[in-house]
């Protein structure tokens, strides 16, 4: 179960969200993080929609420059960004209780998958073992 407060733990957010919201939380705007990375802003854009991965490089680079742990940035664990101040955006009660609905999905369909991964691990070994005699 997804912990509600834990807006950027391993279960309810992506790398993409945690980088958003650091830069956010830092104050920088893309275009000016993209440049101080030395990169093009799609580069970054492609990060924070979680379409691509920086090398470990600029992830160093990354967490240097908005001020939080590498290891928070990519897993989400250890203390990094505070959670979206509420009170700044006032969302209506069924907004909140969907957005809440899609980030325990999403906590579903990641554990789902490590287990559909378990499995093609098992079944590749039963097929590399053969038929039992």
């Amino acid at each position: 179960m997804i912990d509600e407060n834990d807006w950027y733990g391993p279960d309810a957010a992506t790398f993409g969200d945690r980088l958003a919201a650091a830069r956010e939380a830092a104050g920088m705007e893309p275009e000016a993080l993209a440049r101080r990375l030395g990169v093009q802003l799609k580069t970054l854009q492609g990060w924070e929609d979680d379409v691509s991965e920086p090398r470990a490089n600029r992830l160093q680079m990354l967490a240097g420059l908005l001020g939080v742990p590498m290891v928070w940035l990519i897993t989400g664990e250890g203390d990094g960004v505070s959670a979206p101040d509420e009170t700044e955006t006032q969302i209506s009660p069924d907004l909140d209780e969907t957005l809440l609905e899609l980030r325990a999905l999403r906590g579903e369909m990641r554990s789902a998958g490590e287990r559909l991964g378990r499995l093609e691990k098992k079944l590749r070994k039963m097929l590399k073992e053969g038929p039992e005699r």
